[in-house]
């Protein structure tokens, strides 16, 4: 996504980096948008786009396409142990999966957490092979740990019995020894999430999130007790305390088992995406940077995807967002130089999401045409 002058002066050099307007439209479409109006205002002007992703829906293509990576696809075992095809992307220094492709809420008949598993995600997991990778962990339909990933690769899970079997939900409180001396690694693994819910307790994986997906009260105090049972034979056999790890209960605990069974970092996901795709180094050629999502205000600021892109550079960041909410005024203490709206007259939410993509455009274009007119050519 790139335009080049023709006279001797160097372009003006814009860095995009935009999340998606949820409901409306993707983190590419969002950054297609912007560049369209940018190059009203400026055609030698010289873009590069960084879309955005949070680790659920989405995250392959925005990292695809941020990295001039490759989608491929993989058949695997789905949620419901029935065969799925699951979409993953190869990147130049590594590859991003997201686990809902293969263990996902959408790709369930009957949602059912007791019963659902992680081990097409270690499938992909394994396919890919000794390579950096990253997982999306937004979406998912389990609450096993991500044992089943880990068996998968290669980890062996024991009952009282001496008999091996891939955990669920519903047999966590079976595991009675766990051997990884077989267990395939990755070179390094990156695990997104944009929560920091323990593992256990009241803002845990089974009580937060299980009921999401088809969990009665009932259910979810199995599942917790399972999971706290699983969490102290991974503490004896593994070594590895997942109960104080932040992000830990993310994905029905799939973070939890990721750390545990993979040595995988854990997260934000616009840091992973932003360090995939290079972007420190960008920064430091961008004259300025146009970033945005659907609505900003006061509410979990720090998690917002304009307060990451602005805390990682000096230079001028501006957000270009759906609509302004109450507090998004103290976007500026973390580093946005200035935050724009896009609607431009009273409309309903349905106009206001048919007009997403003409009205970032005409926002793009007059941002620019006031930066170019105020003599800001260059930094």
């Amino acid at each position: 996504m790139t335009t080049h002058s023709s006279s001797m002066t160097r372009p003006l050099n814009i860095l995009l980096v935009p999340d998606s307007y949820k409901g409306s439209l993707s983190s590419i479409e969002v950054a297609r948008a912007l560049a369209e109006g940018i190059r009203r205002a400026d055609p030698n002007a010289h873009l590069t786009a960084i879309p955005m992703a949070d680790g659920g829906e989405g995250t392959v293509d925005a990292l695809v396409a941020a990295a001039n990576g490759e989608r491929r696809q993989l058949e695997v075992t789905g949620p419901e142990h029935r065969p799925v095809t699951a979409v993953y992307g190869q990147l130049p220094d590594g590859a991003v999966i997201e686990m809902a492709a293969a263990a996902g809420l959408p790709l369930t008949t009957q949602p059912n957490p007791e019963t659902t598993t992680t081990y097409g995600v270690g499938e992909l997991i394994d396919h890919l092979g000794a390579q950096n990778l990253i997982i999306g962990a937004g979406g998912s339909a389990t609450n096993d740990l991500g044992c089943g990933a880990a068996a998968a690769c290669g980890a062996i899970f024991y009952d009282n019995a001496g008999q091996t079997f891939v955990p669920t939900g519903a047999t966590l409180e079976n595991i009675a020894s766990i051997d990884v001396s077989q267990l395939r690694r990755p070179a390094e693994i990156t695990v997104m999430t944009d929560i920091d819910n323990p593992l256990l307790g009241d803002n845990g994986a089974a009580r937060i999130f299980a009921p999401q997906k088809g969990a009665d009260p009932a259910m979810v105090q199995r599942l917790e007790s399972g999971a706290a049972h699983a969490a102290t034979i991974i503490a004896r056999d593994l070594g590895v305390d997942v109960t104080t790890v932040a992000g830990a209960g993310a994905a029905g605990g799939f973070a939890a088992g990721m750390y545990a069974f993979f040595a995988a970092q854990l997260r934000p996901g616009i840091d992973a995406v932003l360090d995939a795709v290079g972007f420190d180094e960008l920064a430091t050629h961008a004259d300025l940077i146009l970033t945005g999502e659907g609505q900003l205000d006061g509410q979990s600021l720090a998690g917002k995807v304009p307060v990451g892109v602005a805390r990682r550079t000096d230079k001028p960041v501006i957000a270009v967002v759906g609509s302004v909410g109450e507090g998004a005024a103290t976007s500026y203490d973390y580093g946005i130089t200035a935050v724009f709206g896009i609607t431009p007259k009273p409309q309903s939410l349905e106009a206001a999401f048919a007009e997403t993509a003409e009205n970032l455009a005409a926002t793009a274009e007059n941002i620019l045409r006031t930066w170019l007119a105020a003599g800001l050519t260059r930094r």
